[in-house]
């Protein structure tokens, strides 16, 4: 797989855009999206650049696009690659207005573009589950609230969050009640019960002890924000990082497609310490089978 493709910037030409996802799709070389035969013919590549294949199986023409989320797209691959390249290096995204401007493309392509590489960006099912120092938080995402404090949201949004220090971050938005038995139905499913996990006061979080290895709490109420090494400063510090993102290019993220902006700030939060062209060449790496209708 050439990651390096993204290095120097955009793929300007139709044809190394189609080299490049077929490096990242098939890196031992084509398989047919129908039938997946590995016995397949090569068409001479279109004026577009477009290169369409044939399976000796079924018979079928395919391309690199097909059962992924560029599959019925008008838009030159090109694009859709320099518009990876462009929510993958922004820490704090890339509004659908800003890649309409960038890309030359309508606004309402650019917003259904940005929802199907979030959509990409997806890590359900979660190969394994977090383990070591597990922080887990919540927060509030959007809406106005008025007289309103504590651990109730009013019109807000709920997010879980739970953090491995030094490892991976996995948010949710809760749609029903934020409830101890929602929050640790969460923390069962995605934490090994041999984990440390640190929390707040919050009173769901009673009884983790009995589920997990240990269990420590802050009680943000006395100022209490760190107790050697019990704090959830790491969970924080990434609402900070969501929040601003939201707040500041989003402007507003209705609670419809929250996760999808969810799964965008963890991919990214997760590869923090790969280079733009490597957190890149992997989100384009987890197209297949991510249909998204614009319906």
């Amino acid at each position: 797989m050439d990651r390096n493709l993204f290095k120097s910037g955009f793929i300007h030409d139709e044809d190394a855009a189609y080299k490049f996802l077929e490096s990242i799709r098939w890196p031992d070389g084509p398989i047919c999206a129908h039938c997946n035969a590995t016995k397949v013919y090569r068409f001479k590549p279109s004026k577009t650049g477009r290169r369409v294949l044939k399976c000796a199986e079924c018979r079928k023409q395919f391309s690199v696009t097909v059962g992924t989320i560029f599959e019925d797209s008008h838009l030159p691959l090109t694009k859709w690659l320099a518009a990876y390249h462009l929510l993958c290096s922004s820490k704090k995204g890339m509004s659908a207005h800003q890649l309409h401007r960038m890309l030359g493309i309508t606004y309402k392509s650019a917003w259904f573009m940005a929802h199907r590489i979030r959509h990409s960006m997806k890590q359900n099912p979660f190969p394994d589950k977090l383990s070591g120092v597990v922080e887990a938080d919540e927060t509030y995402i959007g809406g106005k609230t008025r007289g309103m404090t504590g651990q109730h949201g009013g019109n807000k949004a709920p997010v879980f969050t739970l953090l491995q220090r030094g490892g991976n971050v996995r948010s949710f938005h809760v749609v029903t009640r934020v409830t101890g038995k929602n929050l640790k139905a969460i923390l069962r499913e995605n934490v090994n019960s041999d984990s440390h996990v640190m929390t707040d006061m919050f009173h769901g979080y009673y009884g983790l002890d009995t589920e997990f290895a240990k269990h420590e709490m802050v009680n943000h109420s006395l100022r209490e924000y760190a107790r050697g090494r019990a704090h959830v400063n790491t969970a924080e510090g990434y609402f900070s990082l969501l929040k601003r993102g939201i707040v500041g290019v989003y402007h507003h993220v209705s609670k419809q497609h929250l996760h999808r902006y969810l799964a965008e700030f963890d991919f990214r939060y997760n590869g923090r310490k790969q280079t733009d062209a490597v957190r890149s060449a992997l989100a384009v790496k987890a197209i297949e089978g991510k249909r998204l209708q614009y319906k």
